[in-house]
């Protein structure tokens, strides 16, 4: 992305680098076999495996729970994690990891899953009030004080890319809305990426965590380039998620261009293995892009969506509560938002629209928002996402609402490349109401 790397020209008082955390990564078909040997490597003896309760029963933690027990880790199950999890269902996981007596760590599923054994290690290692880790301003922001156990993170869906970031994500029920925990010692040790469990992944759910692997590298490039934020912290301190930078930009294209490619014929197709296994490997990237450069409004936006959903089901997902898929949640906000912060980095966002595989000939920076709007429509229609917030119940009187509940979530919205404030979250909200 050459013609873009002037955004990173340096401007007083601002951070003059960036500071990039991954784990070490196994991508592969049949690598969830090699848990039990990375265990063994690290020296764990007992580890307690997480998991929910639609995958406990099933090939891919069977597989996991075998090849630990093959060399000799013995292995503990917490199968109650809760799909889009909270801060009551993570307070339970960390009472059963204080508990398991575990030196280490493995979790089998979705972001769920993953998120919530980043949590439950945290607090396990360092026991602490639970708002101490929660991000600021809705909780103190602290960072964990010291390393935390080993973690082994064996990804089950292909899009959230929680195996490779620092970020844990949940609903907080004072709020009514998500946030999350966020720290450079959050970020698993090992991530096991195998493409071969997509084969058992219903439609809806590659649809919902593809446009959540979407979003997050057009997030990732469209943020804040790194020197527009003006802080001077160094090294290790500096935060997990520090704007746009070049390696940020270059996985994100690479992300990007799958999910043009083969976002569609993954979810039509469960048989399209090149597909599945091709969205596999952009989550795994746009995962890596987006915890060093930060998401920004689709996500913020998308907390509140999320925990103000009255009524909502889908299949491939668990029955009996109000569930919107966080990748829906995200997208349904998507066209709203890149009309709006086009303006500012116009460059950026016709990179996006091409990457995704719009056809931008001719196109000017004027056009730049709607280009990319565009295409992240069309692909959305073509898989029968909803049309727009409408669709999940929300109408023209709850806009005050979501913005409200959006308002506070300013550690990604004020990574925005455009500062927004109530009056501009609030108009976002009113024009993702429907698109077509």
């Amino acid at each position: 992305m050459g013609c873009c790397h002037a955004d990173f020209a340096m401007v007083e008082g601002s951070d003059r680098g960036f500071t990039l955390g991954m784990p070490t990564f196994t991508f592969g078909a049949g690598v969830l076999a090699e848990a039990g040997p990375n265990a063994a490597e690290l020296g764990l003896k007992r580890v307690a495996l997480f998991t929910d309760r639609g995958l406990s029963g099933g090939e891919h933690v069977a597989k996991v729970k075998a090849s630990l027990a093959a060399s000799k880790v013995d292995a503990v199950v917490y199968d109650e994690v809760a799909i889009e999890p909270t801060d009551a269902s993570l307070q339970a996981a960390v009472r059963f990891a204080r508990e398991s007596g575990a030196d280490g760590y493995v979790s089998v599923g979705g972001g769920s899953v993953i998120d919530t054994c980043k949590a439950a290690n945290l607090y396990a290692t360092h026991p602490a009030e639970f708002m101490t880790y929660v991000n600021a301003p809705i909780g103190a922001g602290q960072r964990a004080p010291g390393p935390l156990k080993p973690h082994i993170a064996c990804p089950t869906t292909s899009g959230t890319g929680s195996e490779v970031t620092g970020i844990a994500i949940f609903t907080l029920g004072s709020l009514n809305a998500k946030t999350g925990i966020i720290g450079r010692r959050l970020i698993p040790t090992i991530a096991l990426v195998d493409p071969d469990v997509t084969r058992t992944l219903p439609a809806n759910v590659v649809a919902s965590t593809g446009f959540d692997c979407m979003s997050h590298a057009l997030e990732a490039t469209t943020a804040r380039a790194f020197p527009r934020r003006l802080n001077p912290v160094q090294g290790l301190h500096r935060p997990v998620s520090q704007g746009a930078n070049p390696f940020s930009d270059a996985l994100a294209t690479q992300a990007l261009d799958a999910v043009g490619k083969y976002l569609v014929r993954a979810v039509r197709d469960a048989t399209d293995v090149e597909a599945r296994t091709e969205m596999m490997y952009a989550a795994t990237l746009a995962g890596i892009s987006f915890n060093a450069s930060g998401c920004h409004l689709p996500h913020g936006l998308s907390y509140a969506v999320s925990g103000l959903t009255r009524e909502w089901h889908i299949a491939g997902y668990p029955q009996g509560k109000t569930l919107v898929p966080h990748g829906m949640a995200v997208v349904l906000n998507n066209p709203s938002v890149w009309r709006h912060t086009a303006p500012v980095s116009p460059a950026r966002h016709l990179h996006c629209a091409t990457s995704l595989g719009a056809d931008a000939r001719g196109a000017t920076p004027d056009d730049a928002g709607e280009v990319l709007a565009g295409r992240v429509i069309e692909l959305m229609r073509a898989v029968d996402m909803p049309n727009g917030l409408s669709a999940l119940g929300f109408g023209e009187a709850d806009v005050d609402a979501l913005a409200v509940g959006a308002e506070p979530q300013y550690r990604v919205i004020k990574n925005a490349p455009v500062d927004v404030g109530r009056d501009e979250i609030t108009a976002l909200f009113r024009a993702a109401l429907r698109y077509w």
